[in-house]
């Protein structure tokens, strides 16, 4: 993705892996919950690196979150929700949802779809409204996007000419639904509150004709639940321990809501890296500086370059997309912040076919390629506290958007 407006911008390879437990198959296994993190209170929330709900999503961060009929008790808590600091607002299965949410309709009382896009996929369905909790906390009324909806109209052309995969089945999804908790408000933004040609076209406008562009108000686009919750409403912090040679079977960490805001929610010593209008900094990899950067943590791995600017083997086969060297490589490279601050980052590339092999869930040197840009995916998570500030939210560390460690 190129623009702030396109959302999804920092989710790699959505859905099943190749070679990492039978992706490949024709046949999709019969869905199996796989263990789920346990919500606690306050604001911190149990989270867990598993294979996922189909056992074959290395490097996946999961939780539970809880969907409720806005000012009702009827709830539901749905599991193997997909923690992602790239995107922004819940998105659910509807084979996940048993409740009847309220469908978002526009002036003309026709329901609103959207197309959002990631690297290599899109969801679609229309926007409905939900009370979300989390821990001990909540937001009420928060717009939503319920992926695969039946009865609803199909993806207009603008999603599916773009050559991208539909992600709106389990199998395709590897996750019951999505949690972007990034560092932005809406998944849009500005862009699509206009109307005419620089309308990037992520909602629709669904009479039973058919679907066409919409322009969509802010507080009508789907919403970084954090930014509407009472308190703790500036940021997240990820928190996962470290993971050693070859992987771990599971990893369990937290989620926790606020920056600063609380005693266990503090900066301390993490250095703050700001970023553009686009989330992204800087960073400088065998002297060449690269703009576009960003962290991640629903990207399953470390994701930069080319195999040709690198000199790192790609994998071939099923395992294609991932970087296979001979060895494990160490590497460093430096991330510089809109602020100026910089550090060293040295983090380490392993042959993914022989991670693969170990069948285990969580690698802190799992990586691929990425043309001209850095993601910093979850093994950049691994042994440090990832604090992302949400745009225009105050902290003690100033204003979001920043990404801190």
């Amino acid at each position: 993705m190129t623009s702030r407006c396109q959302i999804g911008l920092l989710c790699f390879f959505l859905g099943i892996f190749a070679g990492c437990g039978g992706g490949g198959s024709s046949t999709s296994p019969s869905p199996t919950p796989s263990p789920s993190p346990t919500p606690t209170t306050g604001n911190v929330q149990s989270i867990s690196v598993n294979l996922g709900p189909l056992d074959n999503y290395p490097n996946g961060v999961f939780t539970s979150v809880t969907v409720c009929v806005p000012g009702t008790s009827k709830c539901q808590t749905i599991n193997d929700v997909l923690v992602d600091t790239g995107s922004y607002g819940l998105r659910v299965l509807t084979s996940a949802l048993t409740l009847s949410l309220p469908k978002q309709t526009d002036a003309s009382g026709n329901p609103v779809g959207e197309c959002a896009m990631f690297v290599d996929a899109f969801t679609w369905g229309p926007v409905e409204t939900a009370d979300i909790r989390i821990a001990g906390e909540s937001a009420s009324n928060v717009p939503v996007q319920i992926i695969g909806a039946s009865g609803f109209s199909g993806p207009p052309a603008d999603c599916t000419n773009t050559g991208l995969a539909p992600a709106d089945t389990l199998s395709t999804l590897g996750a019951e639904g999505i949690l972007g908790v990034g560092v932005f408000i809406q998944d849009c933004g500005e862009a699509c509150t206009t109307s005419g040609p620089s309308n990037p076209g992520v909602y629709y406008s669904c009479p039973s004709s058919g679907c066409a562009i919409t322009a969509e108000g802010l507080q009508d686009q789907v919403q970084n639940p954090v930014a509407l919750f009472a308190s703790d409403n500036n940021g997240v912090v990820v928190d996962l321990p470290a993971v050693g040679t070859g992987g771990a079977t599971t990893v369990s960490g937290s989620l926790i809501f606020g920056i600063g805001t609380q005693a266990d929610n503090g900066l301390g010593t993490a250095q703050v890296y700001t970023t553009d209008d686009l989330g992204n900094f800087t960073t400088i990899y065998g002297g060449n500086s690269y703009s576009s950067s960003y962290i991640d943590s629903g990207s399953n791995g470390l994701y930069f370059l080319s195999s040709a600017a690198t000199g790192i083997a790609e994998c071939t086969g099923q395992n294609a997309g991932f970087y296979c060297p001979s060895g494990t490589l160490q590497l460093t490279a430096q991330n510089v912040g809109q602020n100026g601050v910089s550090g060293t980052v040295a983090f380490s590339i392993a042959n993914a076919a022989q991670l693969f092999s170990t069948e285990n869930a969580a690698f802190n040197d799992l990586g691929g390629p990425n043309h001209g840009a850095f993601d910093w995916g979850l093994p950049f998570f691994f042994g440090q506290q990832v604090f992302v500030a949400i745009d225009g939210q105050s902290t003690p560390a100033g204003p979001g958007p920043y990404w801190a460690y």
